[in-house]
């Protein structure tokens, strides 16, 4: 039996997105978000002790402390392995220096005589970091969420991840490793809706945030949703998926291991093949046949690759295969054809796009540069992934003098009463009054 069902729209024959809708796993945020409000409720009217009493109830494990003490986090780094921590200072290097290329400076507009608008870049004073802990212990998440944080010049982090049965009730080692690392020292040992309560409202030890960035469960996600306003927040993210646009020249085995990777994350993950050539859905489904046997994961990838939201899909050819992946808005798009970076500048709706054979989403999730943190469910079409531009914002300065003023004021009072706001058109004349007193 396939793992994958097939879709072929070779006879569809039209450039309407809405016709070309991949079904994705059903995440029920509304219906999550009637579970947060109880929860967001109790971490306000009960801080620590609250956010402590629901770790305990939701991870089986209580604390010593809700902040990890900084020898914690410094032993997690005397025993970390040295090819672990290599690799971490190589991916922490790597997105440096795309972070750094990034960063968006200041911009000063002179408009005219007396006349200058300056876009000031600052940075938010307070983020917090999730880094989720559940079926797997995502260290490179605290590099991507950590590093453009630091580029663009954030002054306070704080990092919420999971309790571990495992430690005691400390979070993953190898996480406190990658904190340390990066000089985080502000960590708490806290997970799920409550982390991102606490990092909203604040508690007795917790100053509240101006900015969650993220990824988490279908719980974290409409925790986001619902403290969104009272705080800043990346996304709500939702299961991992991948979509791979591939023509007959594409190697099957690179193929099916980039579907079987983003399928190892979770069940609800979604791996979509979006091909030209129905031999190659064949070669692919014996590949994966072949190396989910050999997963060590491989009930949790069989799951995923057999849901609904996954599928190889069948296309007249390329052209089409674009419209079909613009339609997807895929977080991760791999590309495997025969002129992979010409397909690759027609696609516009893609959280992250992998140009040619050698450059798996995998390498993207640890150490190409690029990071990981990117919009799902669609939401490519409309949002970006996790970059330094995510923690800083705008401030407009305006600097006239008098003479500018008197430039430009005749416009403003036109405009003023046009929209009758006659006081608006007074702030303008009391100054540019003949005597130029103003009095």
């Amino acid at each position: 039996m396939p793992l994958l069902r097939v879709l072929d729209l070779r006879e569809l024959d039209t450039t309407d997105p809405r016709s070309y809708e991949i079904p994705r796993g059903e995440v029920d945020i509304e219906r999550a978000l009637e579970t947060v409000e109880g929860i967001v409720s109790e971490v306000v009217s009960g801080g620590d002790a609250a956010v402590l009493d629901l770790g305990e109830r939701f991870d089986g494990v209580r604390p010593t402390s809700l902040r990890v003490p900084s020898a914690e986090i410094a032993a997690a780094l005397d025993g970390l392995d040295s090819d672990v921590r290599n690799a971490l200072e190589e991916s922490i290097r790597r997105l440096r220096a795309t972070c750094e290329a990034e960063r968006e400076a200041s911009v000063t507009t002179r408009i005219g005589p007396g006349a200058v608008v300056e876009r000031r870049m600052v940075p938010m004073q307070r983020v917090g970091l999730y880094v989720p802990g559940g079926l797997a212990p995502l260290v490179s998440t605290v590099i991507m969420n950590a590093v453009p944080a630091q580029v663009a010049g954030v002054p306070s982090i704080a990092l919420a991840t999971p309790p571990q049965k495992e430690f005691g009730g400390m979070p993953h080692p190898t996480i406190l490793a990658a904190c340390a690392l990066l000089g985080i020292d502000e960590v708490y040992a806290a997970g799920g809706a409550q982390a991102i309560a606490m990092l909203a409202y604040g508690t007795e030890s917790v100053a509240p945030v101006n900015l969650i960035t993220g990824p988490g469960n279908i719980f974290v996600a409409a925790a986001k949703r619902y403290v969104r306003g009272r705080v800043a927040i990346d996304s709500e993210a939702g299961p991992t998926e991948i979509a791979i646009i591939a023509d007959a020249t594409a190697d099957p085995a690179f193929v099916a291991a980039d579907l079987i990777s983003q399928a190892e994350h979770d069940p609800m993950a979604a791996s979509v093949l979006i091909t030209t050539s129905a031999p190659m859905v064949e070669a692919v489904e014996a590949e994966l046949a072949s190396q989910v046997n050999a997963a060590k994961h491989g009930e949790r990838i069989t799951t995923a690759l057999t849901g609904q939201q996954s599928a190889a899909v069948l296309v007249r050819d390329l052209d089409q295969a674009v419209v079909v992946a613009n339609a997807y808005a895929a977080e991760h798009l791999e590309i495997q054809t025969v002129d992979p970076a010409d397909l690759a500048g027609r696609i516009v709706n893609a959280g992250a796009i992998f140009v040619g054979p050698w450059a798996p989403v995998s390498l993207g999730d640890y150490v190409a540069g690029s990071n990981h943190v990117l919009p799902t469910a669609g939401c490519a079409c409309h949002s970006s992934g996790l970059s330094v531009r995510a923690f800083l914002k705008n401030v407009q300065v305006i600097t006239y003098s008098e003479d500018g003023l008197r430039g430009v004021g005749r416009d403003v009072v036109v405009l003023a009463e046009a929209e009758d706001l006659p006081a608006h058109a007074a702030a303008v004349t009391v100054r540019t009054a003949s005597n130029g007193t103003g009095r």
